[in-house]
């Protein structure tokens, strides 16, 4: 027999018999026990027909919440409103939420199971938890990713009740919480997100998370050390640790109610560690039998949640036979919806599947513009300056200041930003101008600085986080990837998470920092559906594109990432004393709109560039050429790009990216597709950057550029 049934036989047989573990019933009297045990029995009869939809053809998830069941209990002790990032084991939670606004979830589930277009949740595109009415934004099989979004709501939670934005929807006194399983507390997300809890806490920030440890002991066939989670979570700083029984249904609404209390009332984060089991092993194609022993298994198995809900039933009153109805009551009506949604139609086609990777418009109204006087008192003595030529880097601060003055939900965080003003002083003054709670110094942890903003945006904020070096994003890309970037796509557009990150990057740092400080790769971006990439080349672009990529974040709900060269941050001179790459600062309603490229010069030889390649080409001097910047780098400006090399006869591409994966691929592809042939790309090598003299020997170079298109022009 398969474990699914020996589970389903022995709850029967122990049930009838009165074969049922001792528990001490309180808190919770039988009409709400009755309740918590109704969804418990539900989610195990959606484990249950999920495997025989997979069987039938009909379902394409099996990772269930069997062994989890007491979950319930915890929705039961949190509100409805407090945002709730999932575990994907907790079924449990949802149903028991979705009843607390008087919501079945049993259709829902099973539309999900079937990946259906009616699923209310993804639409059809993955079996996810997650509800906008029940405050629970969807994820897919995380591995903790989730946890820094939650820290982030938390601590936009706490900045709202003294700055509230206008399209906030989380209460002043509510809580975030977030679960996960024991083998993802081992994950470095996890680990990241905990110690930023606590280095948070320990600073008096009001951070009102709960994090919830979900321990049955196995991450599908690795089994977590007896006493691991307790000893890695009981004693660390800043946070308060809670434990229950995760089995029994009234140690765990104890143990979660108390907990949540503490977070409610204190305004700090705690850890609440429950210890469940896992029935019917990882899913529904994994045999656990083939990798523990089978005693390990019945152990597991003879400590079946339900059976201990029943057994406190009974001793609050209800009779065996109520309870045994109850149970098979919850399978037969789980039967019965599966066949009536059998037939339920999935995404026809691509156009629908990709319908909700941009998500809908935010409607968020635009504010006028700051008074004279209003700007006056913010920018002081640089208010004179911003008619003479600048460099980028002050540009760019200015621009901050103009978006952070007028809209006031936009927040910026990241290590260093604050006091220091950053690493290159790009966000000097904003501390002093708008406070720390607008201008967050963060540790140094870049998973927990994109996590901040994921979660901050959930309650109306407008982050615009910073990544110190291109480079360092590989520690947090996922981030993107696998949270900001695909939630629209997995709430079929219910959920958004807008931002603006900011990351200083690319070559040409002369002499400084190596690979690490000098990155000019840009494929991690440029491969995420949805994700709009910016590049500038001077301070006034800068400047305008920034406020652009804002008004994509605040109003169409958009994930911008605006990449600035370092190398132009204070680049005066195209030559030797000439001033020509400063720029006077664009008034404050200028913008250069998505898919904008711009043109310099009205030759028949196109280069195509952007960024620092931009720079290049001027520097280059090429006779007769007309200089195309592509400005935006996803999505490609192709149309825009093509119209604006009408006419040329040739076209050079110039990428500071490297020539395997670079930005020139793709640009490349769009020329050829559109017909030109005379076409060639001058590009960056495969290789790291070296520190030193060297720093730019394998980044193209102006006179590279001038000898391409010579070579170009010749036919070579």
């Amino acid at each position: 027999m398969d474990r699914v049934s020996i589970v389903h036989d022995n709850f029967l047989s122990r049930l009838a018999a009165g074969d049922l573990p001792h528990v001490e019933v309180g808190g919770l009297g039988l009409p709400a026990s009755k309740g918590l045990f109704d969804h418990q029995c539900l989610t195990r009869a959606l484990d249950i027909v999920s495997r025989e939809m997979q069987k039938a053809g009909r379902g394409f998830y099996t990772i269930g919440s069997s062994g989890h069941e007491g979950m319930a209990a915890v929705a039961h002790a949190l509100r409805v409103d407090d945002i709730a990032f999932l575990h994907y084991r907790d079924a449990a939670f949802q149903i028991a939420r979705g009843a607390q606004v008087g919501h079945e979830m049993c259709r829902d589930m099973l539309l999900s199971f079937a990946c259906a277009a009616d699923d209310p949740t993804s639409g059809g595109r993955h079996k996810v938890l997650g509800s906008r009415d029940l405050f629970i934004p969807p994820q897919t099989s995380t591995i903790a990713s989730h946890l820094p979004k939650a820290l982030g709501a938390a601590y936009g939670l706490g900045l709202a009740r003294r700055a509230r934005p206008e399209r906030a929807i989380l209460p002043r006194d509510g809580i975030a919480v977030a679960s996960f399983g024991d083998a993802s507390l081992n994950h470095s997300t996890a680990q990241g997100t905990i110690n930023a809890t606590g280095w948070t806490s320990v600073q008096g920030v009001p951070l009102p998370l709960l994090l919830i440890c979900e321990d049955n002991g196995i991450g599908i066939s690795t089994k977590t050390p007896r006493g691991w989670v307790r000893a890695s979570l009981e004693h660390r700083p800043g946070l308060v640790y809670f434990s229950g029984d995760g089995l029994d249904l009234w140690d765990t609404y104890r143990a979660a109610a108390e907990a949540a209390a503490y977070v409610r009332t204190h305004r700090k984060p705690a850890v609440l560690h429950l210890r469940t089991v896992r029935l019917y092993g990882h899913a529904g194609a994994d045999v656990a039998t083939s990798y523990l022993p089978r005693a390990e298994v019945e152990a597991d198995e003879a400590n079946d949640p339900l059976l201990r809900s029943a057994a406190g039933l009974i001793a609050l009153g209800l009779p065996a036979q109520d309870v045994l109805a109850t149970y098979t009551d919850a399978l037969a009506r789980t039967r019965t919806e599966a066949a009536r949604i059998s037939d339920a139609p999935a995404l026809e086609d691509a156009e629908a599947v990709m319908s909700a990777i941009v998500p809908p418009a935010s409607g968020a109204p635009v504010p006028n513009g700051p008074s004279a006087q209003a700007r006056a008192e913010i920018f002081g003595s640089d208010l004179a300056l911003m008619a003479q030529p600048q460099p980028m880097s002050r540009l760019i601060n200015w621009a901050l200041s103009d978006l952070m003055l007028t809209h006031g939900e936009t927040v910026v965080m990241g290590e260093d930003v604050g006091r220091k003003g950053g690493v290159y002083g790009v966000t000097r003054k904003l501390h002093s101008r708008f406070g720390p709670s607008r201008v967050i110094d963060t540790l140094l942890d870049e998973q927990s600085i994109l996590g901040l903003a994921i979660g901050m945006a959930h309650n109306g904020f407008v982050p615009m986080p910073e990544i110190q070096f291109l480079a360092y994003l590989h520690n947090a890309e996922d981030q993107l990837r696998g949270e900001a970037a695909t939630l629209p796509f997995f709430s079929n557009g219910q959920w958004a998470n807008p931002m603006v990150l900011r990351i200083a990057g690319l070559g040409y740092q002369k002499g400084f920092g190596g690979h690490f400080h000098n990155d000019n790769a840009l494929a991690v971006l440029r491969d995420i559906p949805g994700l709009i990439v910016a590049c500038p080349s001077d301070g006034a672009e800068a400047a305008m594109m920034l406020r652009e990529c804002h008004r994509l974040a605040r109003e169409e709900n958009r994930v911008c990432v605006f990449v600035e060269p370092i190398a132009l941050y204070n680049t005066a001179d195209v030559h030797a004393g000439d001033g020509a790459w400063l720029r006077a600062y664009p008034a404050p309603d200028r913008r250069i709109a998505l898919g904008e490229v711009g043109v310099h010069g009205t030759g028949d030889l196109g280069i195509v560039t952007f960024g620092n390649g931009r720079y290049l080409a001027e520097q280059a001097g090429v006779a007769n050429a007309r200089i195309v910047d592509l400005r935006w780098i996803s999505p490609l400006p192709g149309g825009a790009m093509l119209e604006a090399l009408n006419g040329c006869s040739h076209v050079l591409v110039v990428d500071e990216t490297r020539r395997s994966g670079g930005v020139a691929e793709a640009v490349m592809t769009a020329l050829y597709e559109a017909g030109h042939r005379h076409i060639a790309r001058y590009t960056a090598q495969d290789s790291f950057i070296a520190t030193g003299r060297a720093y730019a020997a394998t980044l193209p170079s102006a006179q590279g550029i001038a000898d391409a298109a010579q070579a170009l022009r010749n036919g070579v």
